[in-house]
C-alpha cells in the first residue's frame, strides 16, 4: 500500500502502489502546467472522515511513497481516463480506484 503525503503535516493518504503510480503522473502533469484542482476519495482507514477532499496546488508539498521498490506497470488508457475526468470537472474523484486495506 502506497502513501501520498499531502502538505507535510496531514496523515498520509493510503493508495495501492499501482493506482498511486498513475495518480503521480496525472498530478505531476497538472502541476507542471500550474493547474490546481480538487482531489476527493473515501479514506480506507476507520477514521472519522468517510469522504475527504484536498486542494492540489503547486505550492503545497506532495510526497509519493511506495511499498514496492519496482515501478508498477503504467496503463496509458487509465491515465487518459483520469485526465479526461479531471479536465471535465476540475475534480479528480478516486472512489473507483481505491481499494480497502
Amino acid at each position: 500500500m502506497g502513501r501520498l503525503r499531502y502538505d507535510g503535516t496531514s496523515d498520509p493518504i493510503l493508495i495501492e502502489d499501482a493506482t498511486l503510480a498513475h495518480l503521480k503522473i496525472v498530478i505531476s502533469t497538472k502541476l507542471r502546467r500550474q493547474e490546481s484542482f480538487m482531489m476527493t476519495w473515501r479514506p480506507v482507514t476507520d477514521g472519522v472522515d468517510k469522504r475527504a477532499t484536498v486542494w492540489i496546488h503547486p505550492a503545497i508539498p506532495l510526497q509519493f511513497g511506495y511499498e514496492a521498490a519496482e515501478q508498477p506497470p503504467i496503463d496509458p488508457r487509465l491515465i487518459a481516463e483520469m485526465m479526461q475526468a479531471l479536465n471535465a470537472s476540475g475534480e479528480l474523484v478516486l472512489d473507483h480506484l481505491m481499494t480497502s486495506v
